[in-house]
């Protein structure tokens, strides 16, 4: 039974999780297996070949047929030979300098946003900012037309759902019907670019003969996912910290080329992702520890940023940390494609809504989390804007 306390604060689980081993072996939130919190073994794990991604569901589960499939075919849940050649045609798009293209487009899109906030005397980050900035800018990169991109946010929510330690078979079951949308979507849309193509991602990888059909459309649903999911909860976590801590947010005030700064610090101490999770694919030992080969090892990337060992007073939120080698994109050959657009997003956003709104604050104090396991996702950010 999860604690109602964990959903608004983990941190304190953590520590006492790596208090008895930083490589902890039981059954937590009823998943059998290791559990990583500190952050020299999370980092090794993390680029050791020999702990594989897997896909959530089991291989051998019948239900939930069509989610199954296009977890297999996706980059996240593939390994070695596979992953390399997917990660070589998907990679080339994603490419710091491809993030710096899109400065003018996301600085433009987040003032549109905010302008037709202008009026208002509150709002929610969440649903108002964050996540349509995201699906504006993901939406743009693919190739989606802007008037369609709306049904995404269900879609998103149901398939986070789905590799979430959280998942009920319902769950599941609307993880399973958002899949076969989005398939039927992306078919169309892959039609109708291969007739006509645009410069987007979509018209260019369908070019590639290298992709197969499954793969191509297991690509263009993972975008959709990680294009919003991770953005949103860094600019929406961002945010919240800074709120939180006046002092942190008037130095920034103060002294803007902090933003870069400022975001590695949110993403340490707010980790958008908490967990990820990889499977031995042969005996290894870490830290002293025999992990057997079939054993699940979650890595809690939350718990591993805040290692005291590597960060000096982890829970104190610092914008000038230096230096922050958080994990929170992860590490070594599954490190996150999109992070470079991510934290652009951010350096961009938070600096547009703080110049824009100069009196911004909570309207509440009763924030509420999403209750999921593996990502730090707020339901809401209702704030004051004037």
């Amino acid at each position: 039974m999860i604690e109602s306390d964990f959903w608004r604060d983990p941190y304190p689980f953590y520590d006492q999780m790596r208090s008895v081993h930083p490589l902890y072996k039981g059954t937590l939130f009823k998943h059998p297996g290791w559990y990583v919190t500190g952050y020299e073994e999370a980092a090794a794990i993390l680029k050791d070949a020999r702990f594989q991604s897997r896909i959530p569901l089991p291989e051998t589960s019948r239900k939930y047929e069509q989610l199954k499939h296009v977890q297999h075919d996706m980059l996240l849940f593939k390994n070695r030979e596979d992953h390399r050649r997917l990660r070589s045609l998907v990679g080339k798009e994603f490419t710091p300098k491809m993030a710096e293209s899109f400065r003018p487009f996301i600085k433009d899109a987040a003032e549109e946003l905010l302008d037709q906030l202008e009026s208002r005397q509150t709002a929610d980050i969440v649903s108002e900012f964050a996540f349509p900035l995201a699906s504006l800018i993901i939406a743009n990169i693919l190739g989606v037309p802007k008037e369609e991109r709306h049904q995404f946010r269900e879609w998103t929510a149901s398939l986070i759902k789905t590799i979430d330690f959280t998942r009920s078979r319902q769950a599941l079951a609307k993880g399973n019907a958002a899949v076969i949308k989005l398939t039927a979507y992306f078919k169309d849309l892959i039609q109708k670019r291969k007739t006509d193509p645009r410069e987007d991602l979509i018209s260019r990888f369908a070019s590639l003969e290298q992709l197969t059909e499954e793969e191509f459309l297991a690509a263009c649903i993972l975008l959709v996912i990680a294009g919003h999911e991770t953005t949103v909860n860094l600019i929406s976590n961002g945010l919240f910290c800074l709120m939180n801590h006046p002092a942190q947010l008037a130095v920034l005030k103060d002294n803007p080329p902090l933003i870069e700064s400022a975001v590695e610090e949110c993403l340490r101490y707010e980790s958008p992702t908490q967990l990820t999770a990889r499977m031995a694919s042969e005996d290894c030992e870490i830290n002293g520890n025999m992990i057997k080969k079939g054993e699940q090892v979650y890595i809690l990337l939350g718990a591993a940023n805040r290692d005291p060992n590597i960060f000096p007073h982890p829970h104190i939120l610092d914008i000038k940390r230096n230096p922050n080698p958080h994990l929170a994109f992860g590490s070594g050959s599954h490190f996150c494609l999109g992070s470079s657009l991510a934290r652009l997003e951010a350096q961009i956003a938070i600096p547009v809504l703080l110049e824009r709104a100069p009196k911004l604050r909570l309207a509440s104090s009763d924030i509420q989390y999403r209750k999921l396991i593996g990502f730090r996702s707020l339901a809401e950010l209702p704030v004051v804007l004037n």
